[in-house]
């Protein structure tokens, strides 16, 4: 794969001037939501939220490499109801459900596959899904797949990694400012550690996912007061059938629609992210399909992990996961398309 970093960082910049960059400083930003706080006064972040500005942006962040920060704002500490009771059995609340978080530092966005070139080529890194010699891809299942086995829509499909996102003769030239998928935990972790950052536990997502928010609005389906999908998941009868009601059958790029009230976007559909933390509590069925099914009887099951925001292939009749209280168990080193991720950088002190 050929990419010219310094290219796509300086028409970021242009892209920038050309449609208006977007100043944190803007106190419709900020009203009611005291978290996203005065460090982000004045900082140049990319404009996004519709799918104009989504199909223009390049992947990279605003002075990405010059700002260590680049592509982040920052969220002040403070309370808020970790889980839901209006979801599954493994979202109950522990006791009130009152939880308190530290200030940190968060990307806006899911790490793009721009962001991710970036470190390979800066690196060297080789993906665990490149290790394995492939990965578990989803695509839409035939009637007689269906009835030929389970999780029809899964296949493990050699040659499949990030760069090859449907295996081999694939790739993602036009696909920059997409999520970068089909990296595991430890693929995760690597690109944050050389960046100084950190994968977000359960709780520091949930509260940047919940945006200050704590209504019932934060259990329904994602939609604007016209009806229309305010995120990227499935519409449609899962897993044959998609409408496309909001715009993309498979990922879209990063930022496509309206964030929430911290100024993130994508928190919820679009692909599930990677956390820190172990999986714990009542272990429920995959919703998607068990990924695992599909992958080499070989391969060894390493520890469950919490991924969380849901994915463009949560739908209402099959996962209805598109909340920021939902969360699903991965293994740690199992590579998937559906599965991105966001860093942190926690406040010293």
């Amino acid at each position: 794969m050929s990419l010219n970093v310094k290219m796509l960082a300086a028409y970021g910049a242009l892209f920038a001037a050309a449609f208006g960059i977007a100043m944190a400083a803007s106190a419709g930003w900020r009203a009611g939501h005291r978290a996203f706080d005065d460090a982000n006064h004045g900082r140049l972040l990319a404009p996004l939220g519709s799918e104009k500005q989504c199909e223009r942006y390049s992947g990279l962040p605003v002075n990405w490499r010059d700002d260590p920060k680049a592509g982040m704002v920052h969220l002040h500490g403070g309370a808020f109801i970790f889980g839901s009771t209006r979801g599954y059995e493994d979202e109950r609340p522990a006791g009130d459900g009152r939880t308190t978080v530290g200030g940190f530092w968060i990307d806006q966005t899911d790490v793009t596959n721009a962001q991710f070139a970036t470190f390979v080529r800066a690196t060297g890194y080789v993906t665990d899904a490149e290790k394995q010699h492939g990965a578990a891809v989803f695509r839409t299942p035939t009637r007689e797949q269906m009835d030929a086995r389970d999780f029809a829509w899964w296949t493990w499909v050699k040659g499949a990694s990030w760069q090859h996102p449907g295996g081999p003769g694939s790739g993602i030239d036009g696909l920059m400012n997409q999520p970068v998928t089909l990296v595991t935990q430890a693929d995760a972790l690597a690109y944050a550690q050389w960046l100084g950052r950190d994968l977000p536990t359960e709780a520091e997502w949930e509260y940047a996912g919940k945006g200050g928010a704590d209504g019932a609005d934060l259990d329904a389906a994602p939609r604007d007061a016209h009806g229309k999908p305010t995120a990227n998941y499935w519409q449609g009868a899962f897993p044959v059938l998609n409408t496309n009601e909001d715009g993309h059958t498979g990922l879209s790029p990063v930022g496509c629609y309206a964030s929430n009230g911290f100024k993130l976007y994508d928190m919820i559909g679009n692909a599930w992210e990677w956390t820190r933390d172990v999986y714990t509590g009542p272990h429920q069925s995959h919703t998607n399909g068990d990924t695992a099914a599909v992958a080499p009887a070989t391969r060894k099951h390493d520890t469950l992990v919490v991924i969380k925001g849901g994915s463009f292939l949560c739908s209402r009749d099959y996962c209805v996961r598109y909340r920021a209280s939902s969360r699903e168990q991965q293994e740690a080193d199992l590579p998937a398309s559906h599965i991105g991720f966001r860093t942190i950088l926690r406040d010293r002190g």
